[in-house]
């Protein structure tokens, strides 16, 4: 119906000009452009008369040669987050193309199809995001007034796309209205035969009761009250995050919370007794003993709540408060055994205990484990900072014991961090990148653990120090510094030497060679192969080969600075401190 529609609009306006014609004077013969405009007009107002997304999709692909040398190759549709081909896709290429739309991931970018030197997947956008592709390939190079008319008529699809999108929208939530405001309905005819026993506050009473008695928690609690009311219910903590939505009409994705307007928020309706309205919604604390936990509210849109749903909004915030109190106890007395764990870890502690009270607070102390020392600038090192962290390495899928000191919040970390995933988090956390995470070495058993802590502390203090001192640092990625920098000892000598001449040792073992001992000399005569080679008494090819195969055998390349300082007081190391040959 469409399509003819668009046919007859064409034909309309050509069966127009003629008449134009006889009644005065001749005119040009239309541009070409001119042409295409008049086109696209038409064709516009056909897309913008069709309430099928499918179908526009479709006169789209039909005409696209209104816009100029163009062929329309695929089609597709953003249905529940997956691009559905359209039916009209050719079959030839289909799988490439499809499989190159997908690779795009929403953005403009060229295609290849074969037998057509110009190809394009132009996104259908609209203010609610993607809508769709649509693929369209040319046997020549567009000009740039092709290109352009190109554009309109994309905008023109993603345009009509939106308005029927917006459309369907709007239909299925009348449809999902219809349906609560039905069920509402039944459910209310419900409590009036509860009334007539034993009255309508008892029921709701009754019926919170046994939510809170479930154990199903705050979910439990908005699903009973949207039941009870027909109106979405929902619960925010107290800076405003969405704990839990039960209903219709949830923004996706949820609002971030102004920290100003949710304080001004909860002092206006903490000066009130019951619940309050602001815009389209009745709002209500939760708070048991004074303290506030949490936000209960309705979305009352179209101000139908009456004093039935007051009251049951009321007995939900005592169910959720005493829900809300509940969780917070047990997460300060898990906080607490968390904390104290992590403190006496840091300090030391008999491993049988320490593998004992890990396992009562459900962390497995026995992989290995990494110390992270974390510091913000803008950021006083309280409880709140610590549970900030805490959001943080949650959030990135650290799973961690975590404490804090004087200044540094501290992580004892089940898997080595990534290098960049709790730096990022906590700085959207925080809304600063002004922030210094040292990560100790890998830590095999509890007695380890302190002095990996001064490892990590060691890799604060380095990044401190550094030209970027914001970011993360790895202990054992230090390198020099880790044998340079306070709180170093012989066990770390002896590491870093094995770092980098380990290997080189090894061979020296097994083969009763002295690589060790020519990369030494090779140091100490400043790299002359001469002196070199005469001090160990062979000729200077023999010196040549040698170093070739330390090369080859360490995988340090001696011509590298960073690998040359390294292993030049690495040999230094060996022979002072470590006993090496003199």
């Amino acid at each position: 119906m469409v399509g003819s529609r668009a046919h007859s609009l064409y034909h309309h306006s050509a069966r127009r000009r003629p008449e134009v014609a006889r009644r005065g004077p001749r005119r040009p013969a239309r541009a070409p452009a001119d042409h295409a405009l008049h086109e696209l007009v038409a064709l516009s107002r056909a897309l913008f008369g069709t309430p099928d997304e499918a179908e526009i999709l479709r006169l789209a692909m039909d005409h696209i040669a209104a816009a100029g040398p163009y062929s329309a190759e695929a089609g597709y549709l953003k249905v529940d987050g997956d691009l559905v081909p359209g039916p009209r896709n050719g079959q030839t290429h289909a799988l490439a193309v499809s499989r190159r739309v997908r690779e795009l991931a929403g953005q403009d970018g060229n295609v290849s199809v074969p037998g057509r030197p110009w190809g394009r997947a132009l996104g259908l956008r609209g203010p609610g995001g993607l809508h769709g592709y649509l693929v369209v390939t040319s046997r020549s190079r567009p000009t740039k007034a092709e290109r352009s008319l190109l554009a309109t008529f994309v905008r023109q699809t993603a345009a009509a796309l939106s308005v029927a999108f917006a459309q369907r929208r709007r239909r299925e939530d009348a449809l999902e209205l219809r349906r609560l405001r039905d069920e509402r309905t039944v459910l209310q005819r419900q409590l009036i035969s509860v009334v007539a026993e034993l009255g309508y506050e008892r029921a709701v009473h009754a019926l919170m009761a046994d939510v809170a008695a479930s154990g199903g928690g705050e979910e439990a609690v908005t699903r009973a009250l949207h039941r009870l009311t027909g109106l979405p219910a929902l619960v925010e903590d107290r800076f405003g995050r969405l704990r839990t939505w039960t209903g219709p009409g949830r923004p996706d994705p949820y609002p971030e919370p102004d920290l100003s307007r949710q304080d001004e928020m909860l002092q206006t309706v903490a000066r009130e007794a019951g619940p309050v309205r602001i815009k389209d919604r009745l709002i209500t604390l939760v708070r048991p003993h004074g303290e506030i936990l949490g936000v209960l509210a309705l979305v009352d849109a179209q101000e139908e709540a009456d004093e039935h749903t007051v009251l049951a909004l009321g007995h939900a915030a005592t169910s959720l408060a005493l829900e809300l109190a509940h969780l917070r106890s047990l997460a300060e007395v898990e906080l607490r055994l968390h904390r104290e764990l992590a403190d006496d870890l840091l300090a030391g502690t008999d491993e049988t205990s320490a593998y004992a009270r890990a396992e009562a607070v459900g962390h497995d102390l026995h992989r290995s484990h990494y110390i992270v020392a974390v510091q913000w600038s803008n950021r006083v090192v309280d409880d709140s900072f610590a549970q900030t962290v805490g959001r943080a390495a949650s959030a990135v899928g650290m799973r961690s014991l975590l404490t804090r000191r004087s200044d540094h919040v501290v992580l004892i970390a089940g898997e080595r961090p990534h290098a960049r995933a709790l730096y990022e988090a906590l700085a959207r956390e925080t809304g600063t990148r002004c922030g210094t995470i040292g990560v100790s070495g890998p830590c095999d058993s509890v007695d380890d653990i302190p002095h990996r802590y001064q490892e990590a502390q060691r890799a604060l203090e380095a990044r401190h120090h550094s030209r970027e001192r914001y970011g993360t640092s790895f202990f054992d990625e230090l390198g020099l510094y880790r044998i340079l920098g306070p709180g170093s000892d012989r066990r770390e000598l002896e590491t870093f030497v094995q770092e980098w001449l380990g290997q080189l040792i090894d061979y020296d073992s097994r083969h009763h060679a002295t690589m060790v001992e020519t990369l030494s000399r090779y140091f100490d005569f400043g790299g002359n192969y001469d002196e070199t080679a005469e001090s160990l008494g062979i000729h200077r090819s023999t010196l040549r080969y040698r170093l070739q195969r330390i090369r080859d055998i360490s995988g340090n390349d001696l011509a590298n600075v960073e690998d040359r300082l390294n292993l030049q007081v690495a040999t230094r190391v060996w022979k002072i401190m470590l006993g090496g040959p003199d």
